[in-house]
């Protein structure tokens, strides 16, 4: 399973609508293979959405989410004319690299 952020942006002047959340987990569907979808609004016109899809691979994943994203702007009225700025599995922070032992 990998952990996907795909990031969504509404044209200017348009706003999320306020039930966001429930409008996308609505849309998922069982053959998208989205275990779970986290969303958080991060501006009245920006989203991100955090899929944790099961997939054998990271390329596999990705392009899943994409798809998803895409069927959700088709699904979802609120969604139509949002553009997708991005998608990629995120990278963890420096403190978790091995470090060398003296």
């Amino acid at each position: 399973m990998y952990l996907v952020h795909t990031h969504l942006e509404l044209p200017y002047g348009e706003r999320l609508p306020h039930d966001v959340k429930v409008l996308v987990r609505s849309a998922i569907l069982p053959g998208d293979r989205v275990e779970h979808v986290a969303v958080h609004p991060r501006s009245s016109s920006t989203l991100t959405l955090g899929f944790y899809v099961v997939a054998g691979a990271l390329d596999e994943a990705e392009e899943r989410a994409v798809r998803v994203c895409g069927r959700l702007r088709d699904a979802v009225p609120q969604l139509a004319a949002a553009r997708l700025t991005g998608a990629g599995v995120p990278l963890l922070p420096l403190a978790f690299v091995p470090q060398p032992v003296d």
